[in-house]
């Protein structure tokens, strides 16, 4: 059983062969691959920072030394955080691409789905900051393929409102074509849509206040069509209902042909469509409805089918990733305020997240991380991509 640990991890470590060590020579005791792939595996299994890392490899030391080249034995903590430190966020991640690639492919094969949507969405780490040194939280926006469970990059930016800038960057960092990219109305930018679609993907960009004259010409035209119950137009229209929680929804989604006199209809590269998402809540008697309006490269279908899996897959970064990451891996309670040490975690825990999500087993979230610090077995399986 050793050896069948030992290969899981290998493969693993050879992902990382490429990283620089940016550890000076002197006193280098422990290889950096080991120091980095015994991070990503604590944080599997509970660990949340440096200190966590190094006391999980203390316990685990017998285990790691037999999977692991460990010379000096398991490193401490201050090993885990100058690592941590030093490493480039962006040299660090292009580590995991290969391995991301391979687990998207095992995900649409197992999946079978050809067109995965993949949101777009900003994550503020809310205890992040320090104040004392001028220090702002740490805001990410993150590519999460909602039908795979899986993040495919990360980009940190200063605050919310430089995702503007972040995106762009974001899409150099994955592979788009043939998927369809969704982005909340911060990211209903024409140079972003320009760039989905240059990369051979399709978008579903919200919109609101930020785009006033775009935005209210979509309400309007929409609201004019209906009206006349979209006589002569070229329309799809989808409803689906649900019930739970307490609660009944009646989703509507309606798509129709973008027309050519909406404000700047030629600077929005590819722009096919426009939309509407209707939510009705019934919740202890009381009905809450709300309204989002779209525009998209999709054409319009007669069943609105992709149009209303775009919108509705949408909200699965903030399901999926976001509130797991919250919920499950606490972070909004982690206190790293070093640079790139808080963006190096946060990469580890998104991508930590994946991999609990890839593995078949109908536990949750929560109940797979405990099994991976209570089971060396379960934990190869996990970083393995295995069952057995």
């Amino acid at each position: 059983m050793t050896g069948s640990r030992r290969l899981a991890l290998d493969q693993v470590v050879a992902y990382f062969q490429a990283l620089e060590d940016p550890r000076s020579e002197i006193n280098r005791k422990h290889p950096l691959t080991s120091v980095v792939v015994i991070a990503l595996i604590a944080v599997l299994a509970g660990a949340s920072g440096p200190t966590a890392i190094a006391q999980w490899a203390a316990i685990k030391e017998e285990f790691l030394a037999s999977v692991l080249p460990l010379p000096h034995g398991a490193p401490c903590k201050d090993v885990f955080r100058r690592v941590l430190m030093a490493l480039r966020p962006e040299a660090f991640q292009a580590c995991f691409a290969a391995w991301v690639r391979s687990l998207r492919d095992e995900a649409a094969a197992q999946t079978g789905v050809e067109r995965p949507t993949l949101a777009i969405d900003g994550k503020t780490l809310r205890r992040s900051h320090d104040r004392k040194n001028g220090l702002g939280a740490l805001h990410s926006v993150t590519v999460w393929a909602s039908e795979f469970g899986l993040t495919l990059g990360q980009v940190a930016c200063d605050e919310k409102s430089n995702e503007i800038t972040a995106i762009p960057e974001l899409l150099k960092l994955v592979d788009v074509s043939g998927a369809v990219v969704t982005i909340d109305a911060m990211g209903c930018q024409k140079e972003i849509a320009g760039a989905v679609v240059a990369a051979e993907g399709d978008y579903v960009l919200a919109l609101k206040g930020n785009q006033g004259t775009l935005h209210q010409a979509v309400v309007d035209h929409i609201l004019e069509r209906w009206g006349e119950d979209f006589a002569g137009d070229r329309v799809g229209r989808r409803e689906t209902q649900g019930a739970g929680h307490g609660r009944r929804e009646t989703r509507t989604y309606i798509q129709l042909e973008a027309p050519s006199d909406l404000p700047g209809f030629k600077a929005w590269r590819g722009l096919k469509s426009i939309g509407v998402a209707i939510s009705e809540v019934i919740r202890n008697g009381k009905d809450a409805d709300e309204v989002r309006y779209y525009i998209s490269s999709l054409p319009v279908e007669a069943d609105a089918g992709a149009f209303a899996h775009a919108v509705r897959s949408h909200w699965g970064v903030e399901n999926g990733c976001h509130w797991t990451l919250d919920v499950t891996f606490r972070e909004d309670e982690s206190r790293i305020r070093e640079v790139r040490l808080r963006e190096n975690m946060a990469w580890v825990s998104r991508f930590g997240l994946s991999l609990l999500k890839q593995h078949p087993g109908r536990q949750s979230v929560a109940a797979k991380r405990r099994s991976c610090g209570w089971s060396d077995e379960f934990l190869m399986q996990v970083v393995g991509g295995s069952t057995s």
